[in-house]
């Protein structure tokens, strides 16, 4: 499955599901099909709009679609991305909102690279702009990258986090969610050793899978049962003629989404058998809930072979994080470094990717931070999505995490060396 070939077969697949769902409505929309009472037909049209959506946002990068945020002031104040950093594989942005005076709280939201875009995180960073500034590593879809660039495994992941912190100071607060968080602790680790100036404030940790052997789930059972070897010839491939990285080896999105949706099949099949009924029926909308999830569930994104390949021998089977060891540009990382940024980790209770017990792991790792700089926190009824979006974020996991921040605002305290005396001879 290496072969480009199988890479535009995929690509030819969906898009000629696709052109199918554009096909069928339009056909099923001629107002000659309006003069017999069929129901078939206006089913058949509403089966291909919501196929030809469906099939379309697979290679659509969501736009971040972020809402005017009401200052003090009482006015609507207008939220404009802003590239602070660009690089190859992702750049650091910015939410500005201007006309407003820059809040105190400076936070970087660690967005994930597991499939999906930086986008996921949207409804965080809306949560988020009222009261802070907050910038996101937005990763770009490997599949845009030309071979020219380079390879880009965990290693360069984390020196990317490195680069990113360096650039927003000391007075920042790090909130990395889901698979970024043992990269997050690394790259700090390694900032407390080679560049302790640069070392964030705060760094909150939020389901992610430092020790994956602390809490078996289907993931880590996975990771444990495939050989690297089955791994390689079942999930890489080639990068097709249509985009920019063409030859890249990649874990292509759609092989990605295909593992997603399998996961829970029968209710994905209930949903979109109940969203072409709605069509038809005319009760659906551009933006209503079903609408809006999938928009951003379906569009996946290809990821490099050498970071997904090192993140599963590295993160999940030789479980490099959790045992201390982890290597980053030939310098053995030694969490126990971190002695003055402050950490917290949330779990969900519910949670079946990051189980409870695998993100606290961390708190064991941090052999050098006082107990008053430790914190965690875990959501009885929360699953994965909900510790850093939705009700549970909004209401119970948010004002914990701001509530963190400002305890952990001030910086820390330098110890002054002391001089030796000088003893006669």
């Amino acid at each position: 499955m290496r072969f480009m070939a199988t890479y535009d077969l995929m690509e030819t697949m969906r898009n000629t599901n696709q052109w199918l769902g554009a096909t069928a409505q339009a056909m099923a929309s001629y107002p000659a099909a309006g003069m017999t009472a069929n129901p078939m037909t206006e089913w058949m049209a509403a089966w291909g709009q919501v196929t030809e959506r469906t099939f379309a946002r697979m290679i659509t990068k969501p736009d971040w679609n972020i809402p005017n945020v009401v200052g003090e002031d009482v006015r609507d104040h207008i939220v404009e991305v802003e590239t602070c950093v660009e690089k190859p594989f992702g750049d650091l942005i910015h939410f500005q909102v201007t006309d407003r005076p820059a809040k105190p709280r400076r936070v970087l939201l660690v967005a994930p690279m597991s499939g999906h875009y930086a986008t996921l995180l949207r409804s965080t960073v809306i949560s988020l702009l009222p009261d802070c500034e907050v910038y996101i590593t937005d990763w770009h879809n490997a599949r845009d990258i030309p071979v020219s660039a380079g390879k880009f495994d965990v290693e360069d992941y984390t020196l990317y986090l490195t680069d990113f912190m360096r650039h927003l100071g000391p007075d920042t607060h790090v909130i990395a969610v889901c698979q970024p968080v043992p990269l997050a602790l690394a790259a700090t680790a390694y900032l407390a050793e080679q560049d302790p100036d640069a070392q964030p404030r705060s760094l909150t940790l939020i389901g992610g899978p430092v020790d994956p052997d602390a809490a078996a789930t289907d993931v880590t059972d996975f990771g444990a049962r495939v050989t690297m070897g089955q791994l390689e010839e079942l999930a890489i491939q080639r990068v097709g003629f249509k985009y920019a990285g063409v030859g890249r080896m990649v874990y292509p999105g759609l092989l990605q989404l295909a593992s997603f949706v399998s996961m829970n099949g029968e209710r994905h099949k209930e949903a979109f058998t109940n969203q072409i009924q709605r069509v038809s029926n005319g009760e659906a909308s551009d933006h209503d809930a079903h609408n809006r999830f999938y928009d951003e569930y379906l569009s996946v994104m290809d990821m490099t072979a050498e970071f997904y390949l090192s993140t599963v021998e590295r993160i999940f089977k030789n479980r490099d994080i959790a045992r201390n060891d982890f290597v980053v540009d030939g310098h053995k990382v030694d969490i126990g470094a971190i002695t003055t940024v402050a950490v917290k980790t949330v779990e969900g209770g519910h949670d079946d990717i990051s189980a409870p017990g695998q993100c606290i792991a961390a708190l064991d790792l941090l052999t050098g931070l006082p107990d008053s700089k430790k914190a965690s926190y875990l959501e009885p009824d929360a699953g994965h999505y909900g510790i850093f979006a939705g009700k549970s974020w909004r209401n119970n996991i948010r004002p914990l995490v701001l509530e963190f921040i400002d305890a952990n605002s001030a910086a820390p305290k330098k110890t002054k060396a002391k001089t030796k005396a000088k003893t006669k001879a």
